[in-house]
């Protein structure tokens, strides 16, 4: 198997309502997907900067879909990172877990029928979770960054993050409030993928 390989392809300005930010392209020798890095500040002169790893949700990211929190996850690390001027979030291209969007979709028709989002994953033949971050750890280090303040829920991100050699100095939480469309899908997240969540009062 060839050595990993992430380059950094180009780099824009991108204004948005939470300030500029400046959005990087990376292509790489594992897979022709193209991830990203939206950052804001100097990085590379800054221990433990405030970072969020967010792996693409076209539905949740794009379409604001309730049926996850995605969406609002990553608007909530844009302000995050915005109120204090500086910080990173990795985009990774691996929608659905790592299953892909079309897996995705056959995924919600499955949760439509009774099963959970980690039943329906195994259901079709894939992990419950099969996200790599092998990736992101070599953007950050491109980006100068060896140490985070991590904005997760999930302990398994903090765990390969880790074990890939960035340290992760602390776990920033994200709470999301549900709606009663992704209850039962959060409430599978902290039940059976060990996410560390507070559940908040239901959204209509």
């Amino acid at each position: 198997m060839n050595k990993l390989e992430v380059t950094r392809e180009v780099s824009t300005r991108i204004p948005t309502d939470y300030g500029d930010f400046q959005l990087c392209f990376y292509s790489n020798t594992q897979d022709s997907k193209e991830h990203l890095a939206l950052f804001m500040g100097d990085l590379s002169q800054h221990q433990s900067v405030l970072a969020r790893v967010h792996s693409e949700c076209f539905t949740g990211d794009v379409l604001g879909s309730r049926r996850c929190d995605c969406g609002e996850q990553l608007d909530c690390s844009m302000k995050m990172i915005s109120e204090i001027g500086i910080g990173v979030i990795v985009y990774l291209r691996q929608e659905g877990r790592g299953i892909g969007l079309l897996e995705k979709l056959r995924a919600y028709n499955l949760q439509d029928k009774g099963l959970d989002t980690v039943d329906a994953n195994l259901e079709l033949g894939h992990e419950a979770d099969a996200r790599d971050y092998s990736l992101a750890a070599h953007i950050f280090r491109d980006l100068g960054v060896s140490s985070v303040d991590l904005i997760t829920n999930n302990p398994g991100k903090i765990n390969a993050l880790e074990d890939l050699g960035i340290v992760v100095s602390k776990r920033v939480s994200l709470d999301i409030a549900a709606n009663s469309d992704n209850v039962s899908y959060l409430e599978t997240k902290a039940q059976r993928m060990n996410h560390i969540l507070k559940i908040k009062t239901l959204k209509k």
